[in-house]
């Protein structure tokens, strides 16, 4: 799949490991949908980006809303090609804290329907339009890049809610693989370690030297473009499917 042409659709595509992958696929000469809430800079990065980006004020929870923003993007570019799921929250709650308090239901049930349950509905909207793609010379038709995490392997405490949900993406990876092959459909799972995005936005220097540390190598965090050059990676090389990959540093937590 060339970048060149494509049509990208990207969740939580206002910033971070979203907005980075819109701003590569524009500057490689492809056009992208960005789906992010109302409240987002996803109107402002739209403008930036200029005629090549559409950006659809969208809460992944909310079916009808998903249906309506994929189907935005598919009639202003007649096509999609890529879907990449990045929307997501990383709430933290122990399941029983030190004043004894149990994990709100509420809140478990929210993150999965954000980060599991809302990207599998973007993702079943997405290859119903893939599916009318011209194949490529293999039969290429389009591909779907969920974005779990680290924490769905290496969950931390307070994490039970965003670990099952990012864990839920993990074991999808092969049976939408599967399911999607008889359409030229790939799927690849992205697991990033410690990024540099909003979720670190109140952490203090101190605080971010240390998870640094963590990397083994680089000694550095990661970035929306790092995350961005694996997706274009994936679009390029079709023999890459039904797997998951970590983007970490070789980091374990």
């Amino acid at each position: 799949m060339r970048i060149e042409g494509s049509v990208g659709l990207v969740t939580g595509g206002a910033s971070g490991l979203g907005a980075g992958t819109a701003r590569r696929l524009v500057a490689g000469g492809g056009r992208v949908g960005i789906l992010d809430l109302a409240s987002s800079a996803g109107a402002e990065l739209a403008a930036e980006l200029g005629e090549a980006a559409l950006f659809v004020p969208t809460d992944v929870a909310d079916e009808a809303a998903v249906e309506k923003a994929v189907g935005a993007v598919a009639e202003r570019f007649g096509r999609i090609d890529v879907c990449v799921n990045a929307a997501g929250i990383s709430p933290a709650a122990r399941v029983l804290s030190r004043k004894g308090e149990l994990h709100p239901l509420d809140l478990f049930r929210r993150t999965l329907e954000i980060n599991l349950v809302g990207a599998f509905d973007v993702l079943r909207h997405a290859v119903a339009v893939m599916a009318r793609n011209e194949p490529g010379p293999d039969g290429e038709r389009g591909l779907i890049v969920n974005v779990s995490s680290a924490a769905a392997l290496e969950g931390q405490a307070g994490q039970a809610a965003y670990s099952a949900s990012k864990g839920g993406l993990v074991a999808l990876t092969l049976p939408l693989a599967r399911d999607l092959a008889i359409w030229g459909i790939r799927v690849m799972t992205v697991c990033p370690g410690i990024m540099d995005t909003g979720m670190l936005a109140g952490a203090d220097e101190k605080r971010r030297a240390a998870l640094m540390d963590l990397h083994v190598f680089p000694k550095r965090l990661g970035r929306p473009e790092d995350f961005a050059r694996l997706v274009t990676s994936f679009m390029e090389n079709e023999l890459l499917n039904g797997e998951v990959v970590r983007l970490d540093a070789a980091t374990r937590l």
